[in-house]
């Protein structure tokens, strides 16, 4: 009998999860005895409390959400265990017509975030690392879709700037109907805040005490799976189709293409192959998580990354590496 394992995801089925589609699609899950359950999650940083809560297994969640609870309550459940993003996704898009060249320009202007925006929720830490005041920005929670933030932020001025992920905010402009590199410019989080990582793959330390070989297969199936979407980032696109029939298809193709050749594609993946994470990086950003955030405690990089479950270096990704 499989293992039953329920994973918790950071949005609804899109194109950046399609290695782990692929994975369950091309038996890599079941070749290693695991029946993987996917549920759609609404951000990169509610996914970490979820996973906490109980109730799942595994989750795609921001590491810099983690750090943070790991600093207030060190004995907290989740574990990243595989670092999908090896630089930060994030962003603040601004209309590519409009006064916001820099961070400093941000001063006196409106922002737009979804509530639970893993790039919103480090705002202060992008402050702090640019000399913003934070203070002298406003900004409006709102749960309209990205494909209408940016044609209201460029038609009305309502706001000046959209927090979000690069290929996340890239992929619904082109929904809109809008070309993305023509419309909109980026204050990508990557060049500020370079300490930070994006989304890893994060057990429950039950689950990994309890059945270390299940965590080892489910990475080293997510690695194959990896493998199977830039070798063929076509039929990966349709492994999520296959749960999303309403997917967007040539907006999700640029969205994981983007995604592997943007926040997957750092130097740091060719170094140490994909999946693992830089210990003296992860406390660096747990420091400047900590000082922004008033946090009195920075976390050790073990409680918040453990590598011993991932597959060998010879068989993690490397190539993407610039």
């Amino acid at each position: 009998m499989r293992q039953q394992v329920k994973f918790f995801l950071n949005s609804f089925f899109s194109g950046p999860q399609a290695p782990f589609f692929l994975a369950a699609d091309n038996g890599h899950f079941e070749r290693h005895g695991l029946e993987v359950h996917f549920t759609e999650g609404e951000s990169l940083a509610y996914s970490v409390p979820v996973l906490a809560r109980g109730g799942y297994e595994v989750a795609y969640g921001d590491m810099n959400t983690l750090i943070e609870m790991k600093s207030v309550d060190p004995s907290s459940s989740p574990l990243a265990v595989w670092a999908m993003h090896n630089r930060s996704p994030y962003t603040i898009a601004v209309d590519a017509d409009g006064p916001v060249m820099g961070p400093a320009d941000l001063a006196g202007r409106k922002l737009v975030s979804h509530p639970e925006d893993a790039a919103w929720k480090l705002f202060p830490e992008f402050c702090a690392a640019t000399g913003l005041d934070i203070d002298s920005v406003e900004v409006e929670p709102s749960d309209l879709g990205h494909d209408e933030m940016v044609p209201i932020m460029r038609d009305t001025g309502r706001w000046e700037g959209i927090f979000g992920f690069v290929n996340t905010v890239r992929a619904h402009t082109i929904e809109a109907g809008l070309d993305p590199d023509k419309v909109l410019r980026h204050l990508e989080f990557r060049h500020y805040l370079p300490e930070l990582y994006g989304g890893a793959v994060m057990v429950t330390r039950e689950f990994a005490a309890n059945h270390p070989q299940a965590v080892r297969g489910l990475l080293a199936a997510i690695n194959l799976g990896l493998k199977d979407a830039i070798a063929d980032p076509d039929a990966a696109i349709a492994a999520v189709a296959r749960r999303n029939p309403k997917l967007d298809i040539k907006a999700n193709r640029a969205r994981l293409v983007g995604t592997l050749g943007l926040e997957m594609a750092g130097p740091e993946g060719g170094r140490i192959g994909i999946g693992d994470a830089d210990d003296g990086r992860i406390v660096a950003g747990a420091a400047l998580i900590c000082k922004a955030k008033g946090l009195a405690r920075v976390p050790a990089a073990s409680e918040v990354f453990d590598r011993q479950y991932l597959p060998p270096f010879t068989e993690r990704v490397t190539s993407l590496a610039e």
